[in-house]
This record gives C-alpha cells, structure tokens and sequence, in this order.
C-alpha cells in the first residue's frame, strides 16, 4: 500500500464507504471490468500497479471477481489473474462503441438482404480531401522571396 497517497484518495465528496448499488451489480465471466481501487475497503485490494486497467472477468465468487489482464514486462506480455473485491471493480464502458457498430451492421446487411442487394460495412479511412482550384488576378497574387544575401566586410 506505499506510496499510493494521491493515487489511491478519493474525491471531494466521495469518501466513505461505497453504496449498496455498488455491491449488487452483476458480473459474467467474459465482461470486461476496470479496476478503480476504493481506498475505504481494505479487504481484497489489488496491488497499486492494476489500479484504472481494464481486464476481462474469468471466475466469479460469493464477493470477489477473477480479473485476467494483460501486463507489459520487457519485450512481453504477460497474462496476470487475480481476485479483486467486487468495490474496486467496475463494468468497463471499453466495448460500447463495437457492439453498437455491430449491432447497427447487422441491421444494415438484414435490410440489404431484404432488398436483394450486397453491402459493405468495413469502415473506410477518410482519405485525402478534394482538390480546389483558386482563381486569383495577377495584382492578388503575391510572390514572396527572400532577400539577396549581401556580405559586409566591416
């Protein structure tokens, strides 16, 4: 628990204990979790270098959850598990925009299929952006040069 002094404090007008809505969320394995650690419950607190990283639930228990993360030693990574006490965890919000845009895809090939048609959904990169022509007078146009280099020998 050393040196988690500003890491691991709470904000203004959240210290105390957490509230019961915090406890009574519901967790499968394969949910993704963030780990936030709530400095006022000892019991089950994960080592300060988890704290904020995101993982993937591989075990529940009766008030701790199995979180598998990724860990990044040398050229490595290294699959790390560990309990976590289910106040320090929280549903991840990481996954939201793939399964709306999958969501939102299979809704659009259902429609294509209906129409008989053949759909792409890959996103596209948005490439170069068009070409403009400027029309412009000779008095408009401004050529800008630099000044002939002169050598004093003072």
């Amino acid at each position: 628990r050393h040196g988690t002094r500003n890491k691991f404090s709470k904000k203004y007008r959240t210290k105390g204990m957490p509230g019961t809505s915090r406890y009574m969320a519901t967790f499968k394995r394969g949910d993704y979790v963030d780990i936030v650690v709530d400095s006022s419950v000892q019991s089950g607190m994960p080592f300060s270098f988890y704290h904020g990283r995101t993982g993937v639930v591989f075990n529940v228990n009766r008030n701790a959850l199995g979180v598998e993360i990724t860990k990044v030693v040398g050229n490595r990574q290294l699959r790390k598990r560990l309990h976590v006490n289910i106040a320090h965890v929280r549903k991840s919000r990481c996954n939201e925009g793939f399964l709306k845009r999958v969501k939102e895809n299979d809704q659009k090939k259902r429609d294509a299929k209906l129409q008989g048609q053949t759909i792409t959904v890959k996103r596209q990169p948005e490439g170069p952006k068009d070409m403009k022509i400027v029309n412009a007078s000779e008095d408009d146009v401004e050529v800008l040069a630099p000044l002939p280099f002169i050598e004093n020998y003072f």
